[in-house]
């Protein structure tokens, strides 16, 4: 799997960014905020075709994490928190972005041979845990992201959505009964 062309270029604009910094993770976390903001703003609204760009804003930005020596789980869930606030503070519609970039951090995995299973987990878990923060549903937010990396991993191949379909079922953190309902209904 290969990154959109948006993606690649988040991809280079992240990396340099991050390259040589002392603290790479709290680069990594500001290059994405910098990057998904600017182009919110670029475009000069933050409706859904805004948002489009989200998942290749967050699949290169993990991309671009692995090639630093950044942890695949570590990214993701920096990528995808980072990307929710962001889009929440320039009024954005919190639901998309959640959509949007857990299926761009499982594309992001695909794309450097990561864990896809372990990347959905860890990207639904940072979307539960950032919407709790702002003070939304979370029952609501976990649905879905979990329709997001099925989305995502389907798109993948039919091996890909089987890993994230057991990873999100036999993840002890995740609300089951929602996790059950998303995957059906998916």
């Amino acid at each position: 799997m290969t990154l959109s062309s948006i993606g690649e270029t988040t991809k280079q604009s992240v990396l340099s960014v991050i390259k040589g910094a002392d603290d790479v993770t709290t680069s990594l976390r500001e290059a994405v905020k910098n990057q998904l903001t600017g182009t919110l703003k670029a475009v000069g609204q933050v409706g859904s075709s805004a948002l489009e760009n989200v998942g290749d804003l967050v699949a290169g930005s993990v991309s671009a994490a692995s090639d630093a020596g950044v942890a695949v789980v570590v990214s993701v869930k920096d990528a995808v928190s980072t990307t929710i606030m962001a889009v929440s503070e320039v009024g954005g519609d919190l639901l998309v972005a959640v959509r949007k970039s857990a299926g761009g951090a499982v594309y992001g995995a695909a794309s450097i041979g990561g864990d896809v299973g372990k990347t959905a987990v860890t990207a639904v878990e940072a979307s539960i845990e950032t919407a709790g923060k702002l003070g939304k549903d979370t029952t609501q937010v976990a649905e879905v992201a979990v329709v997001g990396v099925i989305h995502a991993a389907d798109k993948i191949g039919t091996e890909a959505g089987a890993s994230v379909r057991k990873a999100l079922l036999s993840a002890a953190s995740l609300p089951h009964d929602v996790i059950d309902a998303a995957i059906k209904g998916s």
